[in-house]
């Protein structure tokens, strides 16, 4: 098993690049999900101390909130980072930096972000070239969408009001040290379904004998997929996606039950409640008509991440003065996953970007979620000097 690497100096003066990849190797060794970032709150919360940086912690959990003012200037901006990772076990041989806990991983890249964040920090404190607060806001549990509405929930904007928020992501697929953005959504809502179809099980040989879950379970994967391409204006952005297919059976008897579940991803609460309605209609239709009884289920997980429009052209700014406008994309086209930012997004103006982790087949370019992800270190300083950037041009002395 690969051991943690020890834990930077916060207080060593180090080379901006060298600080921000130190960092984020180490987080990378201790990943931690959802809720349970204890070593990696710590870790930030300290790093920000030393950074001269006022912290709160313990908001909605394992959250925590730094401030950094300068001047008199009322104005207040918020930068965010995610903490969590996943439960992923990594396959990185010979990666030094690869996680020390068995079974989880940063999959995603979040190492990445708080370093990013805990980068612009430091530079903001050693520039001090603007007029005003800004809050950095780490955030815990992004993976399920449950950490910003905990964070909400312990009073962040009451205790901690700010006039416009901004995040990030890295994005493999993109060119490394490019940004995206767009106004209005950006990153889809996540719903989740679960359906319960309750048959009759009997000898495999005597099928007449039951009520054959797998058949109806069968038919309801292929007639859920009509909702989007029927049910919904063709203009619409949607998926209907069936993931898990569970029976109790075995090889010689027909199962009574089977259990589908899955997700759907849309930008519009029009479009959620039609997929719920039409998918309640067809799984209760279906087993009615071949004498099954069916149990649905269908929960909201994340809401639409939308970009406001009045707070995108301030990205594109930021973004354009530190990289040129031929590596920014300010139309960029809106992704289907889902990000937690979505949540703050419906209460506080701000906007998202998309950081280019590196093109398909480069450094960077291996996808979220996958066992062999790595974050782009070449990128971290570009990611902090936008965010600096993006304080300074909002909060001007």
């Amino acid at each position: 098993m690969t051991s943690a690497l020890p834990a930077p100096d916060p207080t060593a003066d180090a080379p901006l690049d060298a600080e921000l990849s130190g960092w984020r190797r180490y987080l990378h060794t201790i990943p931690e999900t959802g809720f349970a970032e204890h070593r990696t709150s710590a870790f930030v919360a300290r790093t920000l101390r030393a950074l001269g940086l006022e912290v709160h912690e313990g908001i909605g959990g394992t959250g925590l909130v730094a401030n950094l003012r300068v001047g008199e200037g009322p104005g207040t901006i918020g930068i965010r980072a995610e903490m969590d990772a996943l439960d992923i076990a990594e396959s990185a041989p010979g990666r030094a930096h690869a996680s020390a806990t068995p079974g989880k991983m940063h999959a995603c890249g979040h190492d990445g972000h708080m370093s990013i964040v805990l980068g612009a920090a430091r530079l903001l404190r050693e520039r001090r070239d603007f007029d005003g607060t800004v809050r950095f806001v780490f955030q815990p549990a992004e993976e399920h969408g449950r950490g910003a509405k905990a964070m909400m929930a312990d009073g962040l904007f009451e205790r901690f009001p700010v006039d416009e928020i901004y995040g990030l992501h890295n994005m493999p697929g993109l060119a490394a040290g490019t940004i995206a953005t767009c106004a209005g959504g950006i990153m889809a809502s996540e719903d989740n379904f679960t359906i319960h179809v309750r048959g009759r099980g009997t000898h495999a040989a005597r099928p007449h004998m039951g009520i054959d879950p797998i058949v109806i379970g069968a038919e309801i994967v292929l007639a859920l997929q009509t909702i989007v391409s029927r049910s919904l204006d063709p203009g619409a952005q949607a998926v209907v996606s069936c993931t898990e297919f569970i029976t109790d059976g075995i090889r010689n008897a027909i199962p009574s039950n089977v259990i589908i579940k899955g997700d759907t991803r849309s930008y519009d609460p029009a479009v959620q409640a039609t997929l719920e309605r039409r998918m309640r209609e067809i799984s209760e239709g279906i087993c009615r008509l071949h004498g099954a009884e069916c149990a649905f289920s269908y929960t909201h997980e994340f809401e639409p991440t939308m970009n406001w429009p009045e707070c995108v052209p301030h990205a594109v700014a930021a973004a354009t003065a530190v990289l040129g406008a031929a590596r920014v994309d300010a139309n960029t086209v809106p992704m289907m996953a889902s990000e937690d930012f979505g949540a703050f997004l419906r209460v506080v103006p701000g906007a998202f970007v998309f950081l280019g982790n590196g093109a398909d087949g480069q450094p960077g370019g291996t996808p979220l979620h996958n066992a062999g992800y790595d974050f782009n270190d070449e990128v971290l300083e570009i990611g902090a000097r936008y965010f600096a950037e993006l304080v300074r041009m909002r909060l001007p002395r």
